[in-house]
């Protein structure tokens, strides 16, 4: 419901600003902010958004949870597709979610409202690195004996062989 209320009042919102602005500073000033603020926006989406892969990326390597660079990754890819669509209400909010602070609000409503599950996989950053194979649960101890394949012994003796 609240979805088909955006798609509705989003470009309302827009033609409104548009008519508001048009009037008060004319056509071509109007159209050249729309331009200058895709233009802007496109950069400053590519250097955050480099920025926000080199952090998740940190959080890999470092072993620890991605989740909230990759928010942030989405956060900035959807403030371009804002920045990109014409419109001053679009470039605003557009312009708000590159705003460090402000993404880290979002993400923490976000997060208050989202359940989310974690897991460690058995030797994982607390332990820094595996533990000795003794000592671990998914190794199993054995002997065994190397079989010669021109006298692999008598047959039959176990399930293993054919007759």
């Amino acid at each position: 419901m609240w979805l088909l209320i955006a798609f509705i009042a989003v470009p309302l919102i827009e033609i409104a600003l548009f008519i508001q602005v048009g009037g008060a500073i004319g056509l071509w000033p109007t159209l050249l902010i729309v331009l200058i603020t895709a233009v802007m926006g496109t950069y400053l989406v590519r250097t955050q958004g480099a920025m926000a892969l080199g952090q998740l990326r940190n959080s890999f390597s470092d072993m620890r949870d991605p989740t909230e660079p990759l928010v942030h990754g989405a956060m900035i890819l959807f403030a371009g597709a804002l920045l990109l669509t014409p419109g001053f209400f679009t470039d605003a909010v557009g312009f708000s979610l590159l705003v460090p602070g402000v993404r880290s609000a979002a993400f923490r409503a976000i997060r208050a409202r989202v359940n989310i599950q974690t897991f460690e996989t058995p030797g994982g950053p607390s332990s820094h690195g595996r533990a000795p194979a003794s000592h671990r649960d998914d190794v199993i101890d054995a002997e065994y004996h190397e079989i010669d394949p021109n006298n692999p012994g008598p047959k039959g003796n176990s399930g293993w062989t054919k007759d």
